[in-house]
C-alpha cells in the first residue's frame, strides 16, 4: 500500500466512491526521441537520477493512488522491472543505505499492473484497454510524459472534485495565446458556486484540437491528467476515429458532455514539467537539477559560468 493512501479518503462527502486507481498510457514509439527510444522506453528517460515515469507514479501515490495500470506496447517491459525488487542489487547495497533506500522505494509507491496494447490508435483506445482492470469505478489518467512539481499538487483537488460531481474532471493551464495551435483548446464558463471551494474551477463547454489563434475560444490547453467516470469505456466503444484516423479520448469525453455528462476542470497556476519533446525534456532536467539540494549549488554556479562563457564565444568547458 502507498505510504500516502491512507491520507486520503475513498469517498467524498457526497457518498460517491474517490478514484483509487490510475492508468497510465505509455504504449507510444517516442519517435522524437530516436535513437535513444529504441531500446529504451522514453518513460524510463532520466530526469537527474530518477526516470520520468517515477516522478508520475510517486504523483498518484503522494495523491492517495497506490494502484497503477500500465497501457504498454512493445519492447517496454523495462517499465515494469523499474518497479520491481532487486535482491542482488539491494544486497550489494546493504552498507549504502541511502542508496538502497531510494531503490527500494521505488518497489513501495504502487502496485504496478500492465495490459499490452498491440498497436497505438490514439488515446481513447489506449484508455479503453483498461476497463477490466477499472471496472465502472471511476479512475485517473495521467499522460506519460509530464509531471507537476510535488509542492505543488493538482490529482487530490481532481479526485475531490469528481467525486462531488461524478462526471468528467479535466485539467488546464494557460497558454500564450500564439500557442493555441499546439493544444487542445477549452471553451468554458463559471462553475457552480458550490465547487469553487476545491480550486479554479471552470465547467468546460466544448474542445478544439489545435485551433489557430483566431478561432481559438480561449487560452486554456489540456494538461495530461483527467479524472474519469467509468461509463468512459461505453463512450469510447461508440467512438468514431478522428484526428489522425485515432479514436481520440476528446471526442469520448465531448461524447458523454453531449449526453448530459458534467464535465469540469481545474485551472492549475503550479509548475509543470514536460518532457514530451527534447527541449522540454532538457528544461525539465535543469529546472529540476537547480532545485535539488544535494546538486542545485555547485550546479546552478556551473550552469551560469557556461552560460556566460558561451555568451562569450567560449567553449564552455
Amino acid at each position: 500500500m502507498s505510504e500516502h493512501s491512507a491520507n486520503h479518503p475513498a469517498a467524498a462527502a457526497t457518498g460517491r466512491p474517490r478514484a483509487v486507481k490510475a492508468v497510465i498510457p505509455a504504449a507510444g514509439l517516442a519517435t522524437r526521441f530516436l535513437p535513444a527510444t529504441k531500446a529504451v522506453p522514453k518513460e524510463l528517460l532520466p530526469v537527474v537520477d530518477r526516470p520520468v515515469l517515477q516522478y508520475i507514479v510517486e504523483e498518484a501515490a503522494q495523491a492517495g493512488i497506490d494502484d497503477v495500470l500500465l497501457i504498454t506496447g512493445r519492447g517496454k517491459t523495462a517499465m515494469v522491472d523499474h518497479f520491481d525488487r532487486r535482491p542482488d542489487l539491494e544486497e550489494r547495497l546493504a552498507k549504502k543505505p541511502e542508496l538502497l533506500a531510494a531503490v527500494q522505494r521505488t518497489t513501495e509507491l504502487a502496485a504496478i499492473h500492465t495490459r499490452r496494447q498491440p498497436e497505438q490508435l490514439g488515446l481513447g483506445h489506449a484508455v479503453g484497454y483498461a476497463e477490466s482492470h477499472v471496472g465502472d469505478a471511476p479512475f485517473a489518467v495521467l499522460l506519460g510524459d509530464e509531471f507537476v512539481k510535488p509542492s505543488e499538487p493538482l490529482l487530490p483537488a481532481m479526485l475531490e472534485l469528481q467525486a462531488r460531481t461524478g462526471g468528467v474532471v479535466l485539467a488546464f493551464f494557460e497558454v500564450d495565446p500564439a500557442e493555441t495551435s499546439r493544444y487542445g483548446i477549452a471553451s468554458v464558463e463559471p462553475a457552480e458556486a458550490e465547487l469553487t471551494d476545491v480550486g479554479e474551477v471552470v465547467k468546460v463547454t466544448g474542445m478544439v484540437e489545435k485551433p489557430q489563434p483566431e478561432d481559438a475560444p480561449s487560452n486554456l490547453a489540456v494538461l495530461g491528467r483527467y479524472v474519469l467516470p467509468g461509463r468512459i469505456f461505453d463512450a469510447i466503444r461508440r467512438t468514431e476515429p478522428g484526428s489522425g484516423g485515432e479514436i481520440q479520448l476528446t471526442d469520448a469525453m465531448e461524447l458523454l458532455r453531449n449526453e448530459g455528462v458534467p464535465v469540469h476542470a481545474i485551472v492549475y497556476r503550479g509548475t509543470r514539467y514536460d518532457t514530451g519533446m527534447p527541449l522540454g525534456y532538457l528544461q525539465t532536467v535543469v529546472q529540476i537539477a537547480v532545485e535539488r539540494e544535494d546538486l542545485g549549488g555547485e550546479f546552478r554556479k556551473w550552469l551560469a559560468e557556461f552560460v556566460n562563457s558561451d555568451a562569450a564565444g567560449g567553449s564552455g568547458t
